[in-house]
């Protein structure tokens, strides 16, 4: 956006260096605050790969920023300035109802691990009558903890307002702060 100082004007922006107020997401659905589209059962970008959708953002009328291309452009308001990342889940079908009702009813008979697509553990199980039970019920609690997940890596089905389990993860990139001790 262009600013009048003192001294005059300076630079305009990178179009996606823009304030979250100065470009509505073209995602958004101004008229009721919700997205538009999302995969209706999974309240997910319909565009997502690799954990991540990229969201039409237009400038708002007449701010000037510079494109992806480096050119200063002054926006209307209808023109897409860029494209923002945004964090989602991937999924394929596997709904986290079905998956704990079958570990639930059928988790004897391996129904469950057929289902989420280990048939080697499945049939084991078919053949052991659930390992005398125990296995069936340790599968069911890994299942409704959300530990076991479809075998192609990909994320349960949840309703919107679902029990959904977000991971966190230790890595060299994470921040620890040093312990001090009175």
């Amino acid at each position: 956006a262009v600013v009048e100082g003192a001294a005059g004007t300076e630079p305009p922006l990178k179009c996606d260096e823009l304030r979250l107020g100065q470009y509505p997401e073209r995602g958004r659905d101004r008229d009721r605050g919700g997205w538009r589209g999302l995969d209706n059962s999974t309240q997910e970008p319909m565009n997502c790969t690799n954990h991540t959708a990229y969201v039409q953002c237009l400038p708002a009328p007449n701010i000037t920023c510079k494109d992806h291309l480096g050119i200063e452009k002054v926006f209307t308001g209808h023109e897409v300035g860029f494209y923002k990342p945004i964090a989602c889940r991937n999924v394929n079908g596997y709904s986290y109802k079905v998956a704990v009702a079958l570990s639930l009813f059928l988790g004897w008979l391996g129904a469950d691990r057929f289902y989420l697509g280990y048939p080697a553990l499945g049939l084991l199980k078919f053949c052991t009558v659930g390992f005398c039970g125990i296995g069936s019920l340790i599968d069911f609690i890994l299942i409704s903890m959300q530990i076991v997940g479809p075998s192609d890596g990909s994320s349960y089905i949840i309703d919107y307002y679902g029990a959904r389990l977000t991971r966190l993860t230790i890595t060299n990139a994470t921040f620890r702060k040093m312990q001090t001790y009175p």
